[in-house]
């Protein structure tokens, strides 16, 4: 049961990665486009107005990006550092708790992503596409270095 539990780990936290980024893009269309009840008291949020449409626009974009798997790791902490400014700024000075001040859910987002940027994307991730072709290229030259009796060299500070 265990082995198939950790055999299964990339894949939950690929699903999990997934709903999360999905999840907080649906955040920032809300409060971009109106669409999905819009922003807070509905419509919009005004374009260039601080903090809102610039969070919202994090949400949207860093929201899609993660549930690609593209840039999870950048994009998970740009998010959740934004959820963080949004808890501490606009949540907690209205309570102590999240349960007091109504941020829940800028709280488990800013964790969640926290442990994407720790964790990576996980399995079916547009990452692990773009880096399994670099790694081929990388393999394929030092196999053409190595063939014409040249030394492999490692990265300074590796």
């Amino acid at each position: 049961m265990a082995n198939r539990v950790q055999q299964s780990q990339p894949y939950a936290l690929g699903l999990f990665r997934l709903v999360i980024g999905l999840l907080f893009a649906c955040h920032g269309a809300a409060s971009l486009f109106g669409v999905l009840g819009g922003a807070v008291g509905g419509g919009t949020v005004p374009a260039g107005t601080w903090p809102g449409w610039y969070a919202a626009v994090i949400q949207l974009v860093g929201g899609a990006l993660v549930a690609l798997g593209l840039g999870t790791r950048t994009a998970a902490l740009l998010a959740s550092g934004s959820m963080a400014y949004a808890y501490f700024k606009v949540h907690q000075p209205e309570g102590l708790f999240p349960l007091q001040n109504g941020g829940e859910s800028a709280a488990l987002f800013c964790w969640a992503f926290l442990l994407l940027v720790f964790t990576g994307p996980g399995a079916l991730a547009l990452d692990r596409l773009f880096r399994s072709r670099e790694e081929r290229t990388s393999d394929r030259s030092e196999d053409r270095t190595e063939a014409r009796g040249e030394e492999r060299r490692e990265p300074v500070g590796a």
